[in-house]
């Protein structure tokens, strides 16, 4: 429908979608702000501004997209910066950004002490925005965040990141702006780690990928190199795979993967510019948690 036609049938335009910000206000989210979206067609997914803009929740027509850890949505201020601690805060969900001036597994550089995967995903957005509404006949939604990372005497890095969608179609765009606003040279590291999760991710889905070349991290990766594109049954004690693919672009100097579950009939494609992010990491964990024996 055209704009005008539309308001006719409505109240409010929350009627067919928009975005909804509040608190949590229980266990480890409580005071957490929160924002949730909805495309009005059937995609619903949740932004914390507390978590660098993250995105936590996520469905389609009422079916889970994603990954959540036994964590849930968790605030920032139990962050632990030693070693694997950063797990303790894990929010998972369909975005869990890492960086900024360093990721991957815990290492010590020089002097200093890098935990796992660096900061980001604990820094609070600051002038949280949103800048929702009519553009023509479209209604977009639209909310914007400053995530910075610096301190005195170190390296000082701005994200301005927006997030959007347009009512009556099942996307998301996500929009970075990095900039090194401080007077020396900084490291610069980004992950974008996508969590998807039952019942979207079973072992009726199927990865839909073309990379240029594919390089398992490990031995157990490698045995298991002609099978990444499968998923299995969760399974007790099972390792994890991990796969590093070069990705080449398909238009506009953009990459596809997609994640496709034919018994649900649903899939989950992300679209990325591959001058920007060259590599896709696939990281398969079949595994479930093993009951005690009593």
């Amino acid at each position: 429908m055209k704009k005008d036609e539309l308001l006719q049938y409505i109240g409010n335009v929350a009627q067919i979608g928009g975005s909804r910000h509040y608190e949590l206000s229980d266990g480890r989210g409580r005071n957490m702000r929160a924002i949730d979206i909805s495309s009005g067609s059937g995609l619903q997914y949740t932004v914390l501004p507390d978590r660098g803009m993250d995105i936590s929740l996520a469905s389609y027509k009422g079916k889970n997209l994603v990954f959540v850890p036994c964590n849930g949505e968790t605030h920032p201020a139990f962050y632990e910066p030693q070693g694997l601690g950063w797990l303790n805060t894990f929010n998972g969900g369909l975005l869990t950004t890492c960086g900024l001036t360093y990721l991957g597994a815990p290492v010590k550089d020089g002097e200093e002490e890098l935990g796992l995967h660096g900061r980001y995903s604990t820094i609070p957005a600051r002038l949280v925005s949103d800048l929702s509404g009519w553009v023509e006949d479209e209604y977009h939604i639209r909310v914007l965040g400053i995530i910075e990372e610096g301190h005195v005497f170190g390296e000082k890095l701005r994200v301005e990141r927006e997030i959007s969608s347009v009512h009556g179609r099942n996307t998301i765009n996500i929009r970075d702006t990095v900039t090194n606003f401080g007077y020396k040279a900084s490291p610069y590291t980004i992950l974008y780690h996508i969590n998807m999760g039952y019942p979207l991710l079973s072992e009726h889905s199927e990865l839909v990928i073309d990379p240029v070349s594919t390089v398992p991290a490990t031995p157990f990766a490698a045995e298991g190199i002609n099978e990444f594109r499968n998923f299995i049954k969760p399974q007790a004690d099972r390792q994890e795979q991990v796969y590093y693919h070069f990705m080449k672009a398909e238009n506009s100097e953009k990459a596809q993967v997609s994640l496709l579950n034919r018994k649900l009939g649903i899939s989950l494609s992300i679209k990325f510019n591959t001058d920007q992010l060259p590599y896709l990491t696939e990281w398969k964990m079949g595994q479930c948690e093993k009951k005690p024996e009593t």
